[in-house]
């Protein structure tokens, strides 16, 4: 291979497509790769990967690359998945597309592009990287409303300084306008939503498939009555609202909550199988001024510092909150909020962040 290759991660999407098509304007030398993750069910009422690979090759004659197929669903089973059935037993709500990042699209995928010659990989992510005091920095992207640097947090500095994302200062309306103008047939395709072993089938179906059904009883955490039946403690999230399947009106006296309110979830209790619930979002047990997060990565390679203003996101949604990380023990950190939290999830990813910089980030225990 010729000096200045790159390998673009090629999903069949808008995103990835014109991240290959500004490269190749720039005058790298660009091979497109399409990974097939999941093989379980591909079936193309679930998961798109057909499609979405018919889409790869016309892009990639568009553009005028070549594309390589590979298939990473043994290391995706054992890496990711299993990962996340795993935590799903253990009562958590993971993130399977920050495992994903951190062991497929920048570890699989990486070791393969460097095998094959590349000097840098691209893929489509909203976000950016620079070198900065001799140190690479992961970056949120301009447009933040589209901004994935969350989903990106485990990345080390090995990993950053051979990637590039050339969407990182670009809007999503200005990436479909750019894939429109060069004649991209995904120009108006719409985004991807989940991960592709679920694609848009009902979660809990999926997830009964490999984790059997375990009945238990449904509770008021303010009194403990007893309110109705759950399937398994797996199929629901702290601060769930729908699929509970249960009615009524508030009691009279009980706290929180208004007479008609809904109910939503606000603990699990693993060794009995109980399922607590409250009335009312604005329920008082939803809400916590703190958290302990495991499994630490930081990008630069050491914590950052205690007693130090940051802002983190409990949840890929959530917006920037102030925060500071009061202590470090053990490979786990206590985060403490300016403001309580809604529905800090177990097994969900909080985030930290110095102004547009992604520090890194753990494992919400």
């Amino acid at each position: 291979m010729s000096e200045k290759t790159v390998v673009v991660g090629l999903s069949g999407g808008v995103d990835s497509a014109v991240a290959a098509l500004l490269l190749k304007h720039l005058g790298w030398k660009v091979i497109g790769l399409f990974m097939k993750n999941w093989e379980d069910d591909d079936t193309e009422e679930y998961c798109s990967s057909r499609q979405d690979l018919i889409d790869v090759m016309s892009i990639a004659d568009v553009i005028g690359i070549d594309v390589e197929v590979v298939n990473f669903a043994a290391e995706y089973r054992e890496r990711v998945f299993a990962e996340f059935l795993a935590e799903y037993q253990a009562g958590r709500t993971p993130n399977p597309d920050v495992l994903c990042n951190s062991e497929i699209k920048f570890k699989a995928f990486l070791d393969h592009a460097m095998k094959l010659g590349a000097d840098r990989i691209a893929t489509g992510h909203y976000a950016g990287v620079r070198e900065f005091n001799g140190e690479y920095q992961l970056l949120k992207a301009e447009d933040g409303a589209k901004d994935q640097s969350y989903f990106l947090y485990r990345l080390n500095q090995a990993q950053l300084a051979k990637t590039m994302f050339p969407l990182a200062n670009f809007y999503k309306r200005e990436v479909r306008k750019i894939a429109e103008s060069e004649g991209l047939h995904v120009a108006a395709k719409k985004d991807s939503t989940g991960i592709c072993f679920i694609g848009e089938r009902p979660f809990k179906e999926f997830l009964a498939r490999y984790l059997p059904p375990k009945p238990g009883e449904i509770r008021r955490l303010d009194d403990d009555k007893m309110l109705g039946a759950h399937d398994g403690l797996m199929y629901h999230t702290i601060g769930q609202r729908k699929g509970l399947y249960i009615g009524g009106l508030k009691e009279k006296g009980q706290p929180g909550g208004g007479e008609h309110e809904a109910w939503f979830v606000a603990g699990k209790d693993m060794k009995n199988n109980v399922l607590y619930v409250v009335q009312g979002r604005d329920h008082p047990a939803l809400f916590k001024s703190a958290l302990v997060a495991e499994q630490l990565s930081w990008i630069a390679g050491r914590a950052p510092q205690t007693h130090w203003v940051y802002t983190a996101r409990p949840r890929y949604r959530a917006a920037d909150q102030a925060c500071e990380i009061e202590r470090f023990d053990e490979g786990a950190c206590e985060i403490h909020f300016a403001e309580p939290q809604w529905a800090l999830a177990p097994g969900q990813s909080v985030v930290v962040y110095e102004s547009r910089v992604c520090l890194g980030g753990g494992v919400i225990v």
